[in-house]
């Protein structure tokens, strides 16, 4: 089983930079894709960002192309994501989850449903 923990939330204000962290634990973390997710206030939980097993390919929600970056090292088990210049649009519970079943010639997946693994969340609140 998959365990991931969230780090490096906070508040912050608008034009800031944070990052976070996701530590993982059992499984095979170096074989799965990786994904971040965020749920803001009274919202549906929403893309924002994901990963290859060998980082070779990373894709973006529109809304944060260009301000974040995901990364990862597999040899630590730990996946990032860079956020510059938040928004306070930015405001959300970050979520970090893994999609165990992607292959690596397949494209990354944005849908929640195709992650099996999930961690708890870290808060991200960013004021005007």
């Amino acid at each position: 089983q998959v365990r991931l923990v969230e780090s490096g939330g906070g508040l912050v204000q608008a034009g800031a930079s944070l990052r976070l962290s996701c530590s993982a634990s059992g499984g095979t973390f170096s074989r799965y894709a990786m994904g971040w997710f965020r749920q803001p206030p009274g919202k549906e939980r929403e893309f924002v960002a994901a990963i290859k097993r060998n980082g070779g390919t990373t894709s973006y929600a529109e809304s944060v192309k260009d301000r974040f970056t995901i990364s990862r090292d597999n040899g630590k088990k730990m996946v990032y994501l860079q956020m510059n210049n938040l928004e306070p649009e930015d405001t959300a519970v970050y979520f970090c989850a893994a999609d165990s079943r992607l292959i690596l010639s397949a494209p990354l997946r944005d849908g929640t449903n195709y992650y099996d693994y999930w961690g708890q969340g870290t808060q991200v609140t960013v004021s005007s």
